[in-house]
């Protein structure tokens, strides 16, 4: 397979010469977006609750605190989130990277090489 950079997304042709496969930046976004919020801990990426589940359900910005480098066939990913209060953040962090690499690499067919989390804040509410 030869990975060709376009502006905003990636395309994947076969050797086959069958037709190529154009992966929008914003698609690698929203697959590591998606990957960390099923995290156990994580409340959202950027923003507060009640924003990340309206842009869900209006499909809009999902994506947001989440930026996408790819080089080649090397994604990095760069992802700001709201952690629940009262779980270990070094433990929770390292299950978000976990999640994210393969989400991206299973997905995509790409190597993510660096997923870089930061912490914007913590909820304080419990939900029921």
């Amino acid at each position: 397979m030869e990975r060709e950079i376009d502006k905003s997304a990636v395309i994947l042709t076969e050797e086959s010469g069958i037709g190529a496969v154009q992966i929008a930046d914003d698609v690698v976004a929203m697959i590591a977006s998606l990957a960390a919020t099923e995290v156990e801990g994580v409340s959202a990426t950027n923003g507060n609750i009640t924003n990340e589940i309206m842009n869900k359900v209006a499909k809009k910005n999902i994506s947001r605190g989440v930026k996408v480098d790819i080089l080649g066939q090397n994604v990095m990913v760069d992802l700001t989130v709201i952690m629940d209060y009262g779980y270990n953040i070094p433990a929770t962090c390292q299950k978000v990277q976990l999640k994210v690499k393969n989400a991206i690499e299973n997905m995509t067919g790409l190597n993510c090489t660096d997923v870089n989390i930061r912490i914007a804040a913590i909820n304080m509410k419990k939900e029921k």
